[in-house]
């Protein structure tokens, strides 16, 4: 059986154009008026993001019944730019600080203020003392688009880095995928967890209930990581991830055993808590501070890379606490727990 995903179902005209195109031949023209539609869209709505996680998808593990040779077609490539274009503005218009001065020396210092001043909306206090197992399950597949191919977006960054930085980026890596032990890989774990909640752990099965909110989290970092000229940015993401992981990580935590839950729920994020505290200055100071140093001119670009990555992540937070606030699902659909 082929492990790939299916292409999830359409929600627009642009992923519509797209999905249709690539069920057919590798080269098959694709349909015209599709960039018409993502000014109709906007970038950041349904249509736009599913369209563009889709082409990302590409460079990771493909889709079931598409031709791998769809991968480098000039035409997906510009539409895949256009899109970036798009998105890349998007985020610079809402998270740059135009005229800030940036000190190499002092980056590590500014990603923990950023961090430590982020007035975004606090998801995990409310899954540590109020979620019920429904809206958990509902958190575990957001979660899911990510951390499936937890540290890949990353990784892309590994060829484009020398010295210091290069060493603390794949000294970070190598916990993520499991230091060499395939039980450990964080992505393992996290489909233990989902496991453990009645979940399907299957590598893209929840595409279809994921929204745009959420596919922008993971759009972001395939942004950073796949351009070499934003190797600053995908530097300052994970640095920002890193610091903002083992907070939430441990009251994700008290809130699975709040409710019940064992050890294959909480091992992803017990895990979480101890590796990324380690992780913390090695990602804030020697890998972001450390590139800064070797490389001034992108000192700004890794801060852009923190504020992009809080900017989405609170509005990620927003819309579930907004829909669990009114007693709405947080998905496209609502999905129950069995699998």
């Amino acid at each position: 059986m082929d492990p790939r995903p299916a292409l999830p179902p359409a929600r627009g005209p642009l992923s519509e154009a797209l999905f249709r195109a690539l069920l057919e031949p590798a080269g098959t023209p694709v349909v015209a008026g599709e960039l018409a539609a993502i000014a109709a869209d906007g970038v950041l709505a349904e249509d736009s993001q599913l369209a563009l996680y889709s082409l990302y998808e590409l460079h990771y593990r493909g889709f079931r019944g598409v031709d791998e040779n769809w991968e480098w077609q000039p035409a997906l490539l510009a539409l895949q730019a256009a899109l970036e274009a798009d998105f890349e503005v998007t985020l610079r218009e809402r998270a740059w600080e135009p005229g800030a001065a940036v000190v190499p020396e002092r980056v590590g210092e500014s990603i923990m203020r950023l961090v430590a001043d982020d007035q975004g909306a606090q998801l995990s206090p409310y899954l540590e003392r109020s979620a019920t197992a429904e809206q958990f399950r509902e958190f575990l597949i957001h979660r899911s688009a990510y951390q499936l191919k937890e540290a890949d977006p990353h990784s892309w960054a590994i060829p484009r880095l020398a010295g210091p930085a290069k060493a603390a980026l794949v000294e970070v890596q190598a916990d993520e995928y499991g230091g060499g032990r395939p039980d450990r890989v964080h992505a393992t774990l996290f489909a233990k967890a989902m496991r453990a909640l009645d979940l399907d752990p299957t590598y893209g099965a929840y595409l279809d209930r994921i929204p745009a909110v959420t596919l922008a989290t993971v759009n972001l970092m395939s942004l950073f990581g796949l351009h070499r000229r934003l190797r600053g940015a995908i530097v300052g993401h994970l640095a920002a991830f890193e610091t903002t992981s083992p907070i939430p990580n441990g009251r994700y935590a008290k809130g699975l055993r709040r409710l019940g839950f064992g050890a294959d729920a909480l091992d992803f994020f017990d895990e979480h808590v101890e590796a990324d505290s380690v992780h913390e200055n090695i990602a804030v100071y020697d890998m972001a501070q450390g590139l800064a140093m070797s490389e001034p001119g992108l000192a700004g670009d890794i801060l852009f890379g923190v504020r992009a990555l809080l900017h989405l992540d609170g509005r990620f937070a927003a819309h579930l606490l907004g829909r669990w606030d009114r007693g709405e699902t947080s998905l496209l659909e609502p999905v129950t727990g069995a699998r």
